[in-house]
């Protein structure tokens, strides 16, 4: 079964789960190629559509995901990927997961976890570059 690229333009929403505890731990795009270099390395890589290219995540962190399984949803269209989470957390703002705040009835946003890491200690090093 062949992933519909063509029906998102190009990018399908991957959604990435920790395999041993089942938390959600981000959502990311890929594209054709990214799909494939996933595939071929068995670690996460996306489409960035701020940067307009590739990234594997943990090339600035260290915290790499390792894939476990990909799963397809029934339209073709989506992802899950299953993964081993090489490191303190996936989130640039130092947490484990991205969805680290709970969306309040009110609008308002709270914090529901404490952070796994020190973002500026991990990325200063990308900064120095």
């Amino acid at each position: 079964m062949e992933l519909a690229f063509e029906k998102t333009n190009g990018l399908v929403p991957a959604i990435v789960q920790d395999d041993r505890t089942g938390d959600v731990l981000m959502l990311g795009f890929m594209n054709a190629e990214a799909f494939r270099e996933t595939q071929r390395t068995r670690e996460v890589v996306f489409f960035s559509r701020s940067r307009n290219r590739l990234w594997k995540k943990g090339e600035s962190s260290g915290h790499v995901l390792r894939v476990r399984e990909i799963r397809l949803d029934c339209d073709a269209d989506a992802l899950l990927v299953r993964v081993e989470p090489l490191g303190p957390g996936v989130c640039h703002e130092g947490y484990r997961s991205c969805f680290f705040r709970r969306l309040e009835e009110s609008g308002s946003a709270i914090v529901t976890d404490e952070k796994t890491f020190t973002p500026e200690a991990v990325y200063s090093k990308e900064k120095s570059r």
